[in-house]
């Protein structure tokens, strides 16, 4: 980030001498502003990212784990195996 912070070279260059493209450099900038103001209205710190991701991949897998209950139950339900 301080090589694009220093204002040496054009983003755009210093994206090509990298390597990435452009628009990567540049959320990458956009990010370590979020980061470094702590957040504010609608822009989560990297953080927050990626507790949220984590979050969301656990909401997912708890989903999935509640249909294969469900289905179970109404499987078992229609043979009338369950314990009395």
């Amino acid at each position: 980030m301080q090589l694009a912070r220093t204002g040496d070279k054009p983003v755009g260059v210093l994206a090509k001498d990298l390597g990435i493209s452009e628009s990567c450099l540049r959320n990458w900038l956009a990010q370590a502003d979020t980061d470094d103001a702590g957040g504010g209205p609608g822009r989560l710190i990297s953080a927050e990212k990626k507790e949220l991701a984590e979050l969301r991949r656990r909401n997912r897998q708890l989903e999935v784990e509640n249909e294969i209950l469900k289905r179970a139950a109404a499987y078992f339900a229609r043979k009338n195996v369950l314990p009395k």
